[in-house]
């Protein structure tokens, strides 16, 4: 019972500590979309060039050049948190290209005991009520080719809604931008997240929240601040496409994600943090995908010795006549909890136009 309370104060303290800008906000936006790219360790932002470049880096926009749906669902920490991506993407014009996504991760049915005993300090059950803790965010992003030569460059523009059953929600909205370079048989990439620092406000439901911050003996709270700013993210990237054989592919690229503060990455300092990425992806016939990738490098204090650690990924795809089905083992970098990550990409035009020959 004091488990299930103690999960809802922690939900709302943590959603809402009381600083001006900080270094872990809105995380649900740095788990990464599409079982492909999670699967290749997110090194992903130099080659993207598809209807997920919206969220990777929306200059890759500009390879899509039809119709294209993109679904994502995944399950974390043993089923009990879902992750939910679904995106659409198609061309302005023939230089550029635009897409739209959502995204929601969220807990539900989280038990609320705070009205379980009454007054008189009787148990009833009946008072047992269910809530759910969930993000959602809305993009629209745009991305624009040959600015000069061999460079194209995108924006995202972001909103945030997230809410704690009836106790908080809050609203947020935020800025990407990216660019791609292709230097002969070398792609370049670079996106910034967060840019101008993402604003979130919350607003805390005063009576809800006096029932849980008064429900435990000792565990009082106090309302927290009200406005959080999420700091900027940079991931840089280069990638190269290998013939290893007429049938047989590779596609590697290799990646560097920094954060302005410091961290338990493999290069730290009060500056900047930075730790490499490493994806790789073997083409069959243009039609079946291995991918592996290797991410989340850190140094963990182990008995005062330091240890490094990394995150393994990999993946399966399989592509045919505009349906691309993906699938990916990976998680959001805490030990232990790996997840099957599966998605589903749809060449509408394609996929329609060929339903309509056989209709014919």
């Amino acid at each position: 019972m004091k488990k299930n309370l103690l999960l809802v104060i922690f939900l709302i303290v943590q959603g809402l500590t009381a600083q001006t800008a900080r270094h872990y906000s809105n995380e649900f936006l740095n788990i990464g979309v599409d079982a492909r790219s999670l699967a290749m360790g997110n090194a992903v932002v130099a080659h993207i060039a598809n209807g997920t470049a919206g969220y990777w880096n929306p200059a890759g926009l500009t390879a899509v050049k039809n119709r294209q749906l993109n679904l994502m669902h995944a399950a974390y920490f043993a089923n009990i948190a879902q992750y939910d991506y679904l995106s659409y993407a198609n061309q302005f014009d023939e230089r550029t290209g635009y897409g739209i996504s959502l995204i929601r991760f969220g807990v539900d049915n989280i038990m609320n005991t705070t009205q379980l005993i009454d007054d008189q300090g009787n148990i009833n059950y009946d008072r047992i009520s269910y809530f759910s803790a969930a993000d959602y965010a809305l993009s629209f992003s745009v991305g624009r080719t040959n600015i000069l030569k061999g460079l194209n460059v995108g924006a995202t523009a972001k909103l945030i809604y997230r809410h704690i059953g009836d106790f908080a929600q809050g609203f947020g909205f935020g800025f990407d931008i990216g660019a791609q370079y292709r230097f002969k048989k070398w792609q370049f990439g670079l996106m910034l997240r967060d840019i101008t620092t993402t604003f979130n406000y919350w607003s805390v439901n005063k009576d809800k929240f006096n029932q849980i911050a008064q429900a435990v003996p000792g565990q009082n709270q106090t309302a927290p601040s009200s406005v959080e700013l999420t700091l900027p993210k940079m991931q840089l990237g280069a990638s190269r496409q290998f013939q290893l054989n007429p049938h047989l592919d590779l596609l590697a690229e290799v990646d560097v994600n920094a954060r302005f503060f410091k961290m338990h990455s493999l290069v730290s300092s009060d500056f900047i943090s930075m730790d490499p990425a490493l994806g790789l992806e073997f083409t069959y016939y243009k039609i079946a995908f291995v991918r592996l990738g290797v991410n989340n490098f850190r140094n963990e204090d182990f008995f005062g010795e330091k240890q490094l650690k990394f995150q393994p990924n990999a993946g399966l795809g399989f592509k045919y006549k505009g349906i691309a089905i993906d699938y990916g083992l990976t998680n959001i970098g805490s030990d232990g909890f790996y997840s099957h990550v599966f998605s589903l990409s749809v060449d509408l035009d394609r996929f329609l136009g060929k339903a309509k020959k056989e209709l014919n």
